[in-house]
């Protein structure tokens, strides 16, 4: 793996979906922390919310792929996966959850991933680290913003310039 690519509240929007996809070069990995279908309250008036789209994408999708559920996604939907996800990448113990229901902080953790709020935050505290990558969607603050995580670092980056915003070295 050369990175993780992290995002969140996608909501069923196919472009910001494609944009993603195009982001990741053949041996990265792709984290989800929830609301990529938004299966529950979804606008399905518009053209571009297509979420049996990215489902079907996902059955072909040749990334390893870590995701949770959140608030608006519905697991019926797209089953098999849970609302907290726990794995390794990059010597680093990563819990990946969306944040919209409260979750038992644990020491072990290295690293928290979190969406729910579509603002990007990145932000360490004594040896833990806490992401939040915004949205391409629609965040809340108009930084449309995704994460990055590689054998050095994590970062925010804005996807308009491809600038990092922030960068905390591990």
């Amino acid at each position: 793996m050369t990175k993780l690519i992290i995002t969140s509240d996608i909501h069923g929007n196919y472009s910001s979906w494609l944009t993603i996809k195009n982001l990741l070069k053949p041996y990265d990995k792709l984290a989800v922390a929830g609301d990529l279908f938004d299966t529950r309250y979804g606008n399905y008036a518009h053209t571009d919310f297509q979420p049996e789209s990215i489902k079907k994408d996902l059955n072909t999708f040749n990334h390893q792929f870590y995701y949770v559920y959140g608030n608006c996604d519905t697991p019926s939907f797209f089953p098999g996966y849970d609302t907290t996800k726990m794995f390794t990448a990059f010597n680093k113990k990563i819990l990946l959850y969306h944040g919209h229901c409260p979750y038992t902080w644990s020491e072990d953790i290295e690293i928290f991933i979190q969406g729910h709020t579509h603002l990007c935050h990145l932000g360490k505290r004594d040896q833990q680290i806490f992401m939040n990558p915004g949205s391409i969607t629609c965040p809340r603050n108009g930084m449309y913003t995704y994460g990055v995580i590689d054998n050095t670092s994590a970062s925010l980056i804005e996807l308009k310039t491809g600038n990092k915003l922030i960068t905390i070295e591990f």
